[in-house]
């Protein structure tokens, strides 16, 4: 099997829901405290929204850096901040949002994200999207506010298939978020 669908971590629901591992996506309000990246993943894998939290992980289960097409200085293996434009792998990105605004749905949302300008990446098929800032620490900046287990440490919010092959030799590879979001939940 390989890449065929986006889907959205189940245990990532479930831990906003109960309050063990909860993200604050909606950074469209100056909130930056928590950092997400955006790692890049070859067609070695086969994404399941239906993984424990720690599978979910960066690094961890088939997301290992052993399936990860990164490039240093360009599309760095760990990933990149998103909604970063090229030249800027990290600091302060904006565009992040929640829309609550249509009617039966909840949509996260973020502006496109960029390698560097001389990228040369190959065999792209799909993104992870994960938390770059929580702990496995429960307590103050873990995201931990419920009283069962402890959040799981650069845990995975989503992960989105690209529709196929991508790559690009020496020049900017840009992840064009779709215009329904990175996520949509129906309500």
């Amino acid at each position: 099997m390989a890449w065929s669908a986006s889907g959205i971590f189940r245990s990532f629901i479930g831990g906003q829901l109960d309050g063990n591992n909860i993200f604050d996506l909606d950074q469209s309000a100056g909130n930056t405290t928590d950092i997400y990246k955006v790692a890049l993943y070859n067609n070695s894998i086969t994404p399941s929204k239906n993984v424990t939290s720690a599978n979910s992980a960066y690094n961890a289960d088939q997301w290992a850096s052993a399936n990860e097409v990164s490039q240093a200085g360009q599309w760095p293996a760990t990933g990149v901040q998103i909604g970063a434009t090229a030249g800027q792998q990290s600091g302060a990105t904006t565009g992040m949002v929640i829309n609550t605004g249509t009617a039966d749905t909840i949509m996260f949302d973020a502006n496109d994200t960029a390698s560097n300008t001389a990228a040369t990446l190959a065999n792209v098929y799909g993104t992870l999207l994960y938390n770059d800032t929580k702990t496995a620490t429960p307590g103050a900046g873990s995201g931990n506010v419920g009283t069962g287990t402890a959040p799981v440490a650069d845990s995975g919010v989503c992960f989105n298939y690209l529709g196929g092959v991508n790559s690009v030799t020496g020049g900017t590879l840009t992840v064009v978020w779709s215009a329904n979001g990175l996520f949509r939940i129906s309500v």
